[in-house]
């Protein structure tokens, strides 16, 4: 389970932004707090929605996003598999 504190969105932020993926918080007519613009290395977050919202929308994302692991240090890639671990346990 992941903590709800603006320190857990800044990680995730950095894994995905160490990943290859741009973040970008911008207001928009999406309901959930993030989405992939046409299958391209870019993450819009909705900036109006709560903290987590955030979190929940990002980690959904991450869950579904196939990440090179090379790109990662070892404790993103324990973050990662982590954040992929939790839906299995829903």
């Amino acid at each position: 389970m992941l903590t709800l504190t603006t320190h857990t969105l800044e990680k995730l932020e950095m894994l995905l932004r160490s990943a290859g993926y741009r973040v970008r918080y911008e207001k928009g007519n999406f309901k959930t707090g993030a989405c992939m613009l046409l299958s391209s290395k870019i993450v819009v977050v909705n900036k109006f929605s709560n903290l987590e919202s955030k979190i929940q929308a990002i980690a959904e994302l991450i869950r579904e996003l196939e990440f090179d692991l090379k790109l990662l240090d070892e404790k993103q890639v324990a973050f990662v598999q982590q954040i992929k671990q939790t839906r299995l346990q829903l």
